[in-house]
């Protein structure tokens, strides 16, 4: 059996990530060789947003310990794992579906070289707007992830693949689909 094919999705804050995930899974719900991974957060569950497992710092530092992450990385004050269970998922031939981090990147393509990122691609404008729209950060927060954004613009990698993500929910996320099943010549199936 073939090993599957890792995709590790990154994207700005406000740039629609999530919103892209939840289609993309919804969408490929009894597909069956796709799965998405949970993170595994220090941070309470959300009533909108990700769909990730709520960990306290004893309970993330305890896994950590006992090696149940495939990746992990801090950032804004919280802690992020993927679970190993990802390992098992590939080694049985399903593509796998992460939701990442910038900041570790260069970590994920050393562990997982032949692994694909796929960057969300927002406008600064449109994600400047989207990010006044959703009323969770002050206007000095929402400066700072605009100054943070910029650092997405310059990304370069081999194996990054970009989805616009400047007109509806529903052409991005069936490009992300079609990223994740093989259907995209750029990105074959495993």
């Amino acid at each position: 059996m073939a090993c599957g094919r890792l995709f590790y999705v990154i994207g700005a804050s406000g740039s629609g990530k999530d919103s892209l995930l939840r289609y993309a899974r919804a969408s490929l719900r009894g597909h069956g060789r796709v799965m998405f991974a949970h993170r595994y957060i220090t941070r309470p569950p959300e009533l909108a947003g990700e769909n990730h497992v709520s960990l306290s710092h004893e309970e993330f530092a305890a896994r950590l310990a006992a090696g149940l992450f495939a990746m992990h990385w801090d950032s804004h004050g919280y802690r992020y794992g993927i679970g190993c269970e990802i390992d098992t998922w590939l080694a049985k031939g399903y593509n796998v579906t992460v939701n990442g981090s910038r900041e570790y990147l260069d970590q994920a393509f050393e562990r997982y070289p032949e692994m694909l990122a796929i960057l969300i691609d927002t406008p600064p404008t449109l994600l400047e707007a989207r990010l006044k729209a959703r009323g969770r950060e002050s206007a000095k927060e929402i400066a700072e992830r605009l100054e943070r954004a910029k650092a997405f613009a310059s990304l370069s990698h081999p194996r990054l693949l970009r989805v616009d993500n400047s007109g509806t929910i529903e052409e991005a996320g069936e490009r992300l689909v079609a990223l994740l099943t093989g259907a995209c010549a750029e990105a074959p199936c495993a």
